[in-house]
């Protein structure tokens, strides 16, 4: 029997994103075909970069992916069970938040390191919230003020922590998402990432990133997430339990310690969805 569309992209999640996967167990039944496949999307222009030996390959990748966009709110979708399952499912959201996404990964096919900070909070902030809004919607969450700031918030926290988990294998591909005044501060040039040299000024400056995910996460906590809204945001409890395993292991994210256990995981997402906080 041939795969289905949203059978392809649950397999894709939870293969290529298990964070995510594991937050739409918590979304009713008949939601959760929409963030899989929306899930699914981010994946693949999240890897556009890495999937492909030229940068301007991936450009066309990303291009690939406005248009199916496009034709997905046009009533044309392409033949690819990504797009299929959004057509299916995620049709009447809203796309510019998609553009959106897509165009934060065109920071991707650029070599130069993170120039400092607040560049990498901007495209934390662009790479990850979008998608967050999204999910809201297909839940049928209202997109009101506190909402859409919980989710800046959210999306950003996620986004940076992923990248300080990242960073070995980001640096083997000589991507550096690390601030590079931060990293020359700390005594090394960002350059030095692409032969591995994790040492202490990489640990330094990743720890500054990850005090401004705490300061954010502090912010986040204050706000009461609506139920509705509750599984689109729900990667944000992943990444403050992700964030505390990094500061113990010194914010080396290759020691065994800087990874959380699955009933660690489990047990963030059960308190944060019955907490109604993050």
């Amino acid at each position: 029997m041939a795969q289905s569309a949203e059978e392809y992209c649950a397999q894709e999640v939870r293969r290529l994103d298990p964070d995510r996967w594991l937050t739409t167990l918590f979304a009713p039944d008949a939601r959760r075909p929409a963030l899989l496949a929306l899930y699914a999307f981010n994946s693949e222009i999240a890897r556009a970069r890495e999937a492909v030996t030229q940068p301007m390959i991936g450009q066309i990748r990303l291009q690939w992916w406005r248009e199916a966009w496009e034709g997905v709110k046009e009533g044309k979708p392409r033949q690819q069970p990504v797009v299929q399952a959004l057509y299916a499912h995620c049709r009447n959201l809203d796309i510019a938040d998609a553009m959106t996404l897509i165009d934060a990964r065109e920071r991707d096919m650029d070599a130069a390191p993170m120039a400092n900070l607040a560049e990498l909070l901007g495209y934390a902030e662009a790479s990850s919230a979008p998608l967050m809004r999204l999910a809201a919607q297909a839940l049928g969450a209202e997109l009101d003020n506190n909402l859409c700031e919980a989710i800046r918030l959210a999306g950003t926290i996620y986004s940076l922590v992923g990248l300080l988990r990242a960073v070995p294998f980001l640096a083997a591909q000589q991507r550096i998402y690390l601030p590079a005044d931060r990293l020359r501060a700390a005594g090394t040039e960002p350059e030095a990432l692409y032969q591995k040299e994790l040492g202490a000024a990489v640990f330094t400056a990743a720890a500054e990133v990850a005090d401004a995910a705490e300061g954010l996460l502090s912010q986040l906590w204050d706000r009461r997430i609506d139920k509705t809204a509750m599984p689109a945001l729900l990667p944000a409890a992943l990444a403050r339990v992700h964030l505390r395993c990094l500061a113990k292991a010194g914010f080396d994210p290759r020691k065994p310690e800087a990874s959380a256990s699955a009933t660690r995981q489990h047990m963030a997402l059960l308190t944060a969805a019955w907490r109604r906080r993050l």
